[in-house]
C-alpha cells in the first residue's frame, strides 16, 4: 500500500510540478543509440600498442568483459521473442537501422528510380535468382545483359543481394569493368560493408587498398571507410583488430582526436562490447581526457544496449565521483533504462532531479516519461504529459507515440492503440516500422497479418528482415507453413534477406514442427551461403542426421536378415518335403504290382 501511495503522489506532484514549469528547450540529437547485434564469446588477451602519434595506448581485454555476459536474446541472431517485453524493438530519434551508417548514403531504397535504371535492376535480378549461385554463369549472362551501369543502379542491386556475399562480390567486379564508369566512393563503401559484414576481411582490405589509388590516382579513403571496418571487427567483438584500424588512421594521413577516440567507444558499446569499452576509456584518461561525452557513450551503452540498471547506475556514481557533470543525453540515457525496467518511481525521481538542477528536458527525456507511464497502465497521464509537452513548444514525433502504442498493445488495449495511431496520422506523422511490429504482435489469424501488411506497404513502410523474422516465427508456431514459405518468397523476392537470422528462424521453426527433411535442406543451403551456422540448431540436426544414417543402416540389415531368412526358410521346406516323402513311403504299403513277362518278374510302370 506504501508503495502505491508513493507511486501516486508522485505523479500528482509530477503533474502539478510539469505543468507549472516545464519550459520550450532547445534539441540535441543522441548520436549514441543503436540496435543490437549477436553476442560471441572472447578470449582472454592482453593488447599493448604504441599509437603512431607517438603516445601509448594500453589496454587489456578482460575474460569477464561484457561480450561474455548472457544477455536478452535479440531478433538479429534469430531468436528473439515476439512477446518479450525487453523493448529491443524501442525506436529511437535517429535509430538508423544495421547498416545505414556504415556508409555515406549507400542506400537508394526509398529514393525514387529512373525506368530506365528501374528497368536495369529487375533485368539483373531476374538473371541472379536463374543463376542459382553458378558465379561463372552468372558472369557471362551479366555481359550479355546489356544494362547500362551507373552509381545508383550497383548501389541498389548491392543493397538487394547484401546477404550473398559471394553474388554481391561477382556483381561488383563485373560493374567495375564497365566502359564508362568509375566506382566512386558510395559503392566502394557498400561492397566493404558487405565483405566485413559475412567477415571476409581481408577482401574488403583489398578494396581499401585499391581506393587509395596508387602514384597516380586520387585517394578515396575516408575516415568513414575506417570506421566500417572498425564496426565490423565491433560486431564480431574483435576489439584488438578494431583498435588496430583506429591506428590506421595515421596510416591514411587522418587527424586521431577525441572525436575519432568517442567513434571508437560508440562502435563497441553498440555491439555489447560495453565493459571493454569502459575499460579502454580508464587506461586512456592521460591522451583522451574525460568529459561528459565519453561517459554518456558508456552510459548509454550500458543503458540502452546492453539494458542493466545496476550497470548503469554504477557510471552514473562514478560520473558524480570524478565531477563530471550531467547533462540532458546522461538523463535521457539513464531514464530510458529505467523506463524499460518498469521502474517508474526512478523515472520520476530523475525528471525532478533534472529541472531542480536547470536541465530542461528534451523530446527524448519526455519519450522516456511517457513510455514508463505507460507501461505501469497511467495511460491518462501520459497523454497529458504530452500535451503538457507540446504546450512547452516541443513537438512530438514517431517515436514519442510508439512510447503509448507498444505498452497498450502489450496490455491489449487496441481500441486505445488505434485512438494514438489515428491522432498521429493526424499530425502528418508517418508510422515507422516499430509501430507495425507493435500491432503485429497482438494478431492472432493469418488474414490479419497479410492485411495489416498490406496497408503498411499503402503507407509506404516496406517490412524489413525482423518483419519476416517475426511473421515466420508466428506462422511457424501456428503451424502454417504455407504462410512462412509465402512469406519466404516474398523476401527474397524484395530482396531484403534471407540472412543468418531468417534462416535460423526458418530452421528451427521447421524441425520443432517434424519437418526435418525441409529443415536440413535449408540447413545446407544455409551452410553453401557460407552464414555461420547457429550451434544449437548444428547440434540438433546433426544429431537428426546420424540417428537418420543409424536408422538407415538398421534397416538395411533387417531386410538383409530377412532375405536371408527367406532364402532359409526355403531352403527348409525343400528338405522337409523330400524328408515328408521318404517318411511317407516308407510307412505306405507296397502298391505296385508285379507283372511277369517271358519268366522275368517286373514291377508295373
Amino acid at each position: 500500500m506504501w508503495g502505491i501511495r508513493f507511486t501516486r503522489s508522485k505523479l500528482y506532484a509530477f503533474s502539478v510540478f510539469a505543468t507549472a514549469h516545464l519550459k520550450e528547450v532547445h534539441l540535441k540529437p543522441n548520436r549514441y543509440q543503436s540496435p543490437i547485434f549477436e553476442t560471441v564469446g572472447t578470449t582472454t588477451k592482453s593488447i599493448a600498442i604504441t599509437n603512431p602519434l607517438n603516445f601509448r595506448f594500453s589496454f587489456q581485454l578482460s575474460s569477464f568483459g561484457t561480450s561474455n555476459i548472457d544477455f536478452p536474446r535479440e531478433s538479429k541472431d534469430g531468436s528473439f521473442d515476439e512477446n518479450s517485453d525487453n523493448d529491443n524493438d524501442n525506436d529511437n530519434d535517429n535509430d538508423d537501422g544495421e547498416d545505414s551508417d556504415d556508409f555515406d548514403g549507400n542506400s537508394v531504397n526509398g529514393l525514387s528510380l529512373s525506368l530506365d535504371i528501374t528497368r536495369d535492376v529487375k533485368k539483373i535480378m531476374d538473371i541472379i535468382r536463374e543463376t542459382s549461385r553458378n558465379y561463372l554463369e552468372l558472369k557471362n549472362k551479366l555481359e550479355q545483359c546489356g544494362a547500362t551501369v551507373s552509381s545508383e543502379l550497383v548501389v541498389e542491386v548491392l543493397s538487394r543481394v547484401r546477404h550473398d556475399w559471394e553474388v554481391a562480390f561477382t556483381f561488383f567486379l563485373w560493374a567495375r569493368k564497365q566502359p564508362d564508369y568509375a566506382l566512386s566512393l558510395r559503392e566502394y563503401h557498400t561492397m566493404i560493408s558487405i565483405l566485413a559484414k559475412m567477415r571476409k576481411f581481408d577482401t574488403a582490405w583489398t578494396l581499401i587498398e585499391e581506393m587509395r589509388g596508387g602514384r597516380a590516382g586520387p585517394c578515396l579513403v575516408t575516415p568513414q571507410t575506417l570506421l566500417i571496418m572498425i564496426r565490423r571487427y565491433c560486431a564480431v567483438h574483435d576489439v584488438g583488430r578494431a583498435i588496430n584500424t583506429f591506428y590506421a588512421y595515421k596510416k591514411f594521413k587522418f587527424d586521431v582526436g577525441i572525436e575519432e577516440f568517442h567513434s571508437l567507444l560508440s562502435a563497441l558499446c553498440r555491439y555489447k562490447n560495453v565493459q571493454d569499452a569502459e575499460h579502454l576509456m580508464f587506461c586512456n584518461k592521460d591522451v583522451f581526457p574525460f568529459n561528459t561525452k565519453s561517459f554518456n557513450i558508456i552510459l548509454n551503452g550500458w543503458c540502452n544496449v546492453i539494458g542493466s540498471p545496476r550497470e548503469a547506475e554504477r557510471v552514473w556514481t562514478e560520473m558524480s565521483k570524478r565531477g563530471i557533470r550531467y547533462d540532458v543525453v546522461s538523463y535521457a540515457s539513464i531514464m530510458s533504462c529505467y523506463s524499460k525496467a518498469s521502474n517508474l518511481n526512478k523515472v520520476l525521481k530523475l525528471f525532478t532531479q533534472m529541472k531542480s538542477r536547470g536541465i530542461e528536458p528534451d523530446r527524448k527525456v519526455y519519450n522516456a516519461v511517457i513510455h514508463a507511464l505507460a507501461k505501469a497502465r497511467h495511460v491518462k497521464e501520459a497523454i497529458n504529459l504530452l500535451k503538457v509537452m507540446e504546450e512547452n513548444g516541443i513537438a512530438p514525433n514517431v517515436v514519442t507515440y510508439n512510447s503509448l502504442i507498444k505498452p497498450l498493445c502489450k496490455a491489449r488495449k487496441i481500441y486505445e492503440a488505434r485512438q494514438v495511431f489515428d491522432e498521429m496520422l493526424q499530425k502528418d506523422l508517418t508510422p515507422t516500422i516499430q509501430t507495425y511490429h507493435a500491432f503485429f504482435r497482438i494478431l492472432r489469424t493469418g488474414e490479419e497479418v497479410f492485411e495489416l501488411l498490406n496497408k503498411m506497404r499503402k503507407m509506404g513502410c516496406q517490412p524489413t528482415n525482423d518483419t519476416y523474422i517475426m511473421l515466420i516465427r508466428k506462422f511457424s508456431r501456428w503451424c502454417q507453413f504455407d504462410n512462412v514459405f509465402k512469406l519466404w518468397n516474398e523476401m527474397i523476392e524484395n530482396g531484403v534477406g534471407p540472412d543468418r537470422s531468417s534462416y535460423i528462424v526458418l530452421i528451427h521453426g521447421l524441425f520443432l514442427n517434424g519437418k526435418l527433411d525441409e529443415a536440413y535442406k535449408y540447413y545446407m543451403e544455409m551452410k553453401e551461403k557460407q552464414f555461420l551456422p547457429e550451434p544449437k540448431i548444428d547440434e540438433m540436426l546433426q544429431s537428426w542426421v546420424s540417428g537418420k544414417q543409424f536408422a538407415e543402416s538398421q534397416v538395411a540389415d533387417l531386410k538383409n536378415n530377412q532375405l536371408l531368412d527367406n532364402q532359409l526358410n526355403n531352403r527348409n521346406r525343400v528338405q522337409s518335403r523330400k524328408l515328408d516323402q521318404e517318411k511317407d513311403f516308407l510307412k505306405e504299403p507296397e502298391t505296385r504290382r508285379v507283372v511277369r513277362e517271358k519268366g522275368f518278374s517286373f514291377w508295373e510302370k
